[in-house]
């Protein structure tokens, strides 16, 4: 096992990260932009290290400062964490090439399944269920078009090199692709450095439900069970639980055996998860994989009693799984919903001073503020993670209502309405809700 571990990261999962570091009795070193100079994470690490200015690009995705970073504090290892550089196969092989560890999985691994099209190539040769779409990457509205017609209307147009949501939309029409095609084209370039896109049918009433895997250099493969992700504002999770509700036990147990297979099949290593929509009739199909830490990964360790970034860490330093599949064994059910700084009607960011903050009480909190935290327009907007857990859903359930009710951040505008709307909504309450939830709801007016 390495000594020190520098977190390439920030907020809520760099300080998720030190306390896991600091339990195996690792060094931390956490680095920071000077928009980050007096957040939690930087004081609660061992060392903290400027890598830059406010803009990501010039701190928190500034490569050479990251590892100039961990070569003056002597770091072995480099976390990244998710967002940020955690999915860019060019920095794991530069940290690989630096002569450290990066925990996650192989460059190569990284680089096949962040092309989405190569993924939905390599699962389908698998065995592994896809959804109906182009076999390959469309760069005109004239081939777009042609696919289109052959899938079926109405259909996603996803990016190529994207991920998390970002750049996804539907059009039902000709006229809507012809439109939206060119802007939806320049913002995965924008956000990915790539502007191919590709096609995939739209699967209406679909939930959203994903699969934890875990593998190690041995060839040992598992899964920690499944999550369903299905509470989305514009293709991004707001809510998360496990196990997913009101699953049939025979889908639920092809879809786990399904991302196991996809796993092996590219010979993953490390934490991971494999992405699925499943269809009313209880048809799954894969979307993506992504390789990281999931935001959502506290509902899978709340059922499961794994610290998956234990495992990461273990896993990275050569050791085998901690488990094998049989002693996986899920307890009750687990609850995380996503409190952002933003207005939630329309969705946007809301930065400004955090002047106070309550939290509840007797339930897992992944917080990256406290009072006096500056929420800057430069990062992700998430704030905090609240997360409980029930021997029953409906014990859960009553746990995060009551979570919400004494939860309360002054200063900036939240979606804490949005969230207890959802939790109060009857589709929600009874496990009967899709990805159109939150479409469904009738908005909060107001913020706190």
């Amino acid at each position: 096992m390495f000594r020190t571990l520098l977190i390439a990261n920030r907020g809520e999962i760099a300080r998720r990260i030190i306390r896991t570091a600091r339990s195996m009795g690792l060094r931390t070193v956490a680095v920071y932009s000077d928009a980050d100079r007096e957040a939690p994470h930087v004081r609660e690490a061992d060392e903290a290290v400027r890598i830059g200015p406010p803009p990501a690009r010039e701190s928190y995705l500034n490569v050479p400062a990251i590892l100039e970073a961990a070569q003056k504090t002597g770091a072995e290892a480099i976390h990244p964490g998710y967002g940020f550089l955690s999915e860019k196969a060019e920095f794991a092989s530069a940290v690989e090439a630096a002569g450290l560890v990066f925990v996650g999985p192989p460059p190569a691994v990284i680089r096949a399944m962040g092309d989405k099209v190569e993924a939905r190539k390599r699962m389908a040769a698998s065995g592994v269920p896809v959804v109906p779409g182009t076999p390959d990457g469309v760069r005109s509205v004239e081939e777009a078009l042609a696919a289109a017609e052959a899938i079926g209307y109405p259909v996603l147009i996803k990016a190529g090199a994207g991920g998390g949501g970002i750049g996804m939309e539907r059009v039902d029409d000709p006229a809507a692709l012809r439109e939206r095609f060119e802007a939806a084209s320049a913002r995965a370039e924008r956000f990915f450095g790539d502007g191919t896109l590709f096609l995939e049918k739209w699967v209406g009433g679909a939930r959203h439900v994903e699969v934890q895997l875990a593998a190690d250099r041995f060839g040992n493969v598992v899964h920690l069970f499944e999550r369903d992700c299905s509470v989305q504002r514009r293709h991004q999770k707001v809510v998360e639980e496990a196990p997913a509700p009101n699953l049939d036990p025979s889908v639920r147990a092809a879809l786990l055996r399904a991302a196991v297979l996809g796993a092996r099949a590219i010979g993953y290593r490390n934490v991971g998860t494999m992405e699925f929509i499943v269809d009313p009739a209880g048809r799954f199909y894969f979307i993506e994989m992504n390789t990281r830490l999931q935001v959502e990964h506290p509902v899978t360790e709340m059922i499961t009693g794994v610290d998956l970034v234990e495992w990461q860490l273990r896993i990275a330093a050569g050791e085998p799984l901690p488990r094998a599949q049989e002693a996986i064994v899920p307890h009750g059910a687990a609850i995380e919903v996503r409190l952002y700084a933003e207005d939630p009607v329309t969705f946007l960011p809301s930065p400004g001073a955090v002047t106070s903050v309550r939290w509840p009480e007797g339930v897992r909190l992944e917080a990256g503020i406290e009072a006096g935290t500056k929420v800057t327009p430069f990062y992700d907007p998430l704030l905090a993670k609240i997360v409980v857990h029930g021997a029953t859903r409906s014990e859960a359930l009553g746990r995060l209502a009551a979570a919400l009710t004494e939860t309360s951040v002054e200063g900036v505008k939240t979606n804490l309405p949005l969230l207890r709307a959802i939790v109060a909504a009857r589709a929600f309450v009874e496990g009967r809700y899709d990805t159109g939830l939150i479409e469904a709801l009738k908005r909060p007016a107001s913020s706190e």
